[in-house]
């Protein structure tokens, strides 16, 4: 799949997200390195702390079906200038994905490329232990 088509499903995913308290929805893409891709949406919960961003979902979905080997992923909001993923994703993604690309995209065309290690500079992983 282009870059576009995976921004495209990003979108799409967004629209299933379920974010009546916040009214930021958010889809996500993970592409493995066979070109499968998982798709996620944000869903939110009375209490938030329950919440569920969309990386994670994508990353839940992908794991439990095998997956261990991924290239990138791509994160769409609606916002001006889409958001990148939260800490809590960004540690997951480190830990599971390693440096993949990520792509931030919204409805309007923006679109932005960058390394996980660019939004995440320290991680914590087996080297910290």
């Amino acid at each position: 799949m282009s870059v576009e088509e995976l921004v495209q499903a990003a979108l799409r995913a967004r629209e299933n997200a379920l974010a009546a308290y916040s009214n930021f929805k958010v889809g996500a893409v993970l592409q493995t390195v066979d070109g499968k891709i998982y798709t996620g949406c944000n869903i939110e919960n009375a209490t938030y702390g329950l919440t569920v961003c969309a990386e994670r979902v994508a990353l839940w979905k992908a794991l439990s079906e095998g997956e261990r080997k991924f290239r990138r992923m791509v994160v769409a909001t609606a916002t001006e200038r889409p958001g990148t993923p939260c800490g809590a994703c960004r540690q997951l993604m480190w830990e599971f994905c390693g440096d993949i690309e990520v792509i931030l995209a919204n409805p309007q065309g923006f679109r932005e490329s960058h390394r996980l290690s660019n939004l995440y500079p320290h991680p914590f992983d087996e080297k910290s232990l």
